[in-house]
């Protein structure tokens, strides 16, 4: 074992230009032991990520040349994501009409998504409206009188585009819901992709979020919930490109850093940090920051937990912007980011959000008959706020009793459950039952059969992600890893906010909201015990071989629980072997 001397220990305290150090003594010592240190990437890579090489082992297995590996790899990228799209709308768009049946809040959404669409806010139904619409011929008894509702339009919008071109029926109303669960699969493939630097498991994380049995149900039935997460995730991904873009942008304007005298320096094209740039460079006009401010204002437009998100992303990207000012070599990171980055990122976000929102109720605005849409110029005339325009205290007046609603809701419901609940699935929501006997709805069961649609994640799913989660607690508490704070940002804004509202009546389906982020907390711990790259043949076999043992484990346990997502008749002994809880009866 050769001994260090003087000249190592030198060379192991020596700082470069770039802020990175060598090894100390103590970590050249370990490596004696196979100890290997952890690289410490230059500036460029640290702003810019680069998209590592494709392993050549496994096109290798197949036969392929590097030239047309590296054909595939740039083929795989849209590809891939494109593939996973497929298989998951087959899935939701199979048999979409059954159970034909107003199921569950359909009662609300799918009527007054209708009324928008012929009246432009929420009309008036009488108590058999559901039994008329599925009658044949069909009935609707829609009248004008303006209805009062508590949500706001975007989602019931979203659902009417559905009934207009398909009509009242229940694949017209579930049929934007279906395309919009579609398309945040292919979504959340090209946004794991640019997060992790990984075609694999970007479509690994949409895979498993195609194969959820609540992302499943939600993609089905023409409730709010689902559209509230396509749009988070729609403006995730869009702050991630203004991320990327914003970093590049820095990049472009670093100088290239000098070698040392010695000519011991770094890599051709590495940068150098510049105190003077990082603290003063204009970030110009962000597109995509704005993109993702309408998003979030569609999100809010939709159910009002989409504020929650805003401020969460809002919090997020300033320090995405600190963080790239710091590494950029800003003297002053955080004043950095405060004088050049947040005013504009206040008016990119909540700004382009409020205004999203208040456009949201056009219909409303446009027309007398909506609820509460002549207050101002009825019951609220004068008061301290009458100079604002009559519509505008109007809604104002009708979101203060709306408010007033949804913290006051604490009648009880069947299915309702406790947030500390969700995560592994302590009480799903039964949307549609009904108890066939035999000879009845293809029922063939002396005992009778079973007909259900429940919205219940895929457990071993969620059970993986439970786990999912702590690791990537520690990648960000122990590793300051951007990319693990970014997935907890995105788990936290969906969930944590219901923790302040434990005697509301709020239910399990709300968790829809952040799902896509623990399908990225498990592609995450997959790649982990996968192994960065330049793992050895033995440790990636095994962690390939474990990872692909639990997402067959995943797809298995979404094919058993299919009867009871889809509303299949089933002899009621399949069913009962179903119910793995009492709690999920």
């Amino acid at each position: 074992m050769a001994r260090v001397t003087s000249s190592d220990t030198a060379t192991d305290t020596r700082q470069r230009q770039d802020g990175s150090r060598q090894p100390t003594t103590w970590q050249a010592r370990l490596r004696r032991f196979g100890y290997l240190p952890r690289p410490r990437p230059g500036v460029r890579d640290r702003l810019l990520p680069p998209f590592p090489t494709p392993d050549p082992r496994l096109p290798a297995l197949f036969g392929l040349r590097p030239e047309a590996a590296a054909r595939f790899a740039r083929w795989a990228a849209w590809g891939g994501p494109v593939l996973v799209a497929l298989v998951a709308g087959v899935l939701r768009f199979w048999q979409l009409g059954s159970p034909h049946a107003v199921i569950f809040d359909e009662t609300y959404y799918a009527k007054d998504a209708w009324s928008l669409l012929h009246y432009g806010y929420e009309g008036t139904w009488p108590d058999d409206a559901n039994a008329r619409i599925l009658d044949d011929p069909q009935r609707i008894p829609l009248s004008p009188e303006g209805s009062y509702v508590v949500h706001p339009p975007i989602g019931k919008w979203i659902i009417a585009l559905g009934e207009w071109a398909f009509g009242l029926d229940p694949f017209g109303w579930r049929f934007m819901t279906a395309l919009l669960g579609t398309l945040s699969v292919l979504m959340l493939c090209r946004i794991g992709r640019r997060l992790f630097r990984s075609t694999l498991l970007g479509c690994l994380a949409g895979a498993l979020m195609a194969v959820d049995g609540l992302h499943f149900v939600m993609s089905r039935t023409a409730l709010l919930d689902l559209v509230v997460m396509f749009w988070v995730l729609a403006a995730f991904g869009c702050l991630l490109v203004d991320r990327d873009r914003t970093r590049a942008l820095l990049a472009r304007k670093l100088p290239p850093l000098v070698p040392d005298g010695d000519g011991t320096g770094p890599h051709d094209g590495e940068l150098a940090p510049d105190a003077h740039i990082g603290d003063s460079a204009s970030l110009g006009v962000r597109p995509w920051r704005l993109l993702a401010g309408l998003c979030l204002g569609l999100a809010c437009a939709t159910k009002w937990n989409g504020l929650y998100v805003l401020a969460a992303f809002g919090i997020l990207t300033v320090l995405w912007d600190m963080g790239a000012r710091r590494t950029a070599g800003a003297s002053r990171p955080f004043l950095a980011m405060l004088r050049k980055d947040s005013y504009w990122a206040f008016l990119s976000l909540p700004v382009v959000a409020l205004v999203t929102y208040v456009a949201s109720w056009t219909g409303w605005f446009a027309t007398s008959g909506g609820y509460f849409r002549n207050w101002a110029a009825e019951e609220g005339a004068g008061g301290p706020w009458g100079w604002l325009s009559g519509p505008l205290r109007s809604l104002w007046h009708y979101e203060a009793e709306v408010y007033d609603f949804h913290v006051n809701l604490t009648s009880g419901h069947t299915y309702q459950s406790n947030p500390f609940s969700w995560l592994v699935l302590g009480r799903p929501v039964s949307y549609f039952y009904e108890s066939p006997e035999a000879g009845q709805a293809g029922c063939r069961d002396r005992e009778g059969c079973a007909r259900e649609v429940l919205a219940l994640g895929t457990p071993v799913l969620w059970w993986v992600a439970c786990a999912a989660l702590v690791y990537v607690l520690y990648r960000w508490f122990f590793r300051r890893d951007w990319r693990a704070g970014a997935v907890l940002c995105g788990v936290a804004a969906g969930y944590l906010p219901w923790f302040m509202y434990q005697e509301r009546t709020i239910f399990l389906f709300y968790a829809v909201v952040f799902l896509p982020f623990l399908c990225l907390a498990v592609a995450m711990a997959a790649g982990a015990v996968a192994g960065p790259p330049g793992t050895g043949d033995r440790r990636r076999t095994v962690g390939v071989v474990g990872t692909g043992v639990v997402v067959l484990l995943v797809i298995w346990n979404f094919i058993y629980f299919w009867p009871i997502y889809t509303g299949q008749t089933i002899p009621m002994e399949a069913w009962r072997h179903r119910m793995w809880f009492d709690t999920w009866i």
